[in-house]
């Protein structure tokens, strides 16, 4: 499957110089979803992990599907204040300022083994963030998987030797 064909790239949002890579026409698709799921599912099962770690909101679309279909537990990464109970956090670059993610802190045991599961791999910095609250907790991340890489941003050096999936890649557009 073609899955470029399920990505809508809108130029300009959400500002002049970005182009928006859209994955919401692959959600309207029940055969590009299937393809999708199946895809990190796959990779989840050959990584031997137990444990999905997404972060909201684009992350759940794709991970809790994948997490089902791999028969492993699945965790939600929230932004602050979402979570009812006992959260672990942290907190990480952007290009102006810092953002946190959290998560309960009972969803991770030691020795669970991780893969975390994201729409769009960009700069790393979230997948970073979720690393370190995992490893804290004394898990192994095991794994990251994409549907979209944006090549030219280099996320992938910050997850240094870490196998990653991604299912489309752009460079430079």
């Amino acid at each position: 499957m073609e899955l470029n064909n399920y990505i809508a790239s809108i130029p300009g949002f959400p500002k002049e110089g970005i182009i928006f890579r859209d994955i919401t026409p692959i959600l309207a698709s029940p055969k590009a979803m299937r393809h999708v799921t199946r895809k990190l599912a796959d990779f989840i099962e050959d990584q031997d992990a137990n444990l999905v770690l997404a972060p909201e909101a684009r992350g759940f679309f794709f991970g809790l599907p994948a997490a089902v279909e791999a028969d492993v537990a699945f965790a939600p990464v929230r932004k602050p204040g979402k979570l009812p109970r006992e959260v672990i956090q942290e907190s990480y670059d952007l290009e102006y300022g810092t953002d946190t993610l959290q998560m309960h802190a009972d969803a991770i045991k030691p020795g669970d083994r991780v893969v975390i599961v994201d729409d769009l791999l960009a700069t790393g910095g979230t997948v970073e963030a979720i690393r370190k609250m995992a490893e804290k907790q004394g898990a192994e991340v095991v794994g990251a998987a994409f549907v979209v890489e944006l090549d030219d941003l280099h996320g992938r050096d910050r997850l240094g030797d870490m196998p990653v999936l991604s299912l489309v890649h752009y460079e430079g557009e």
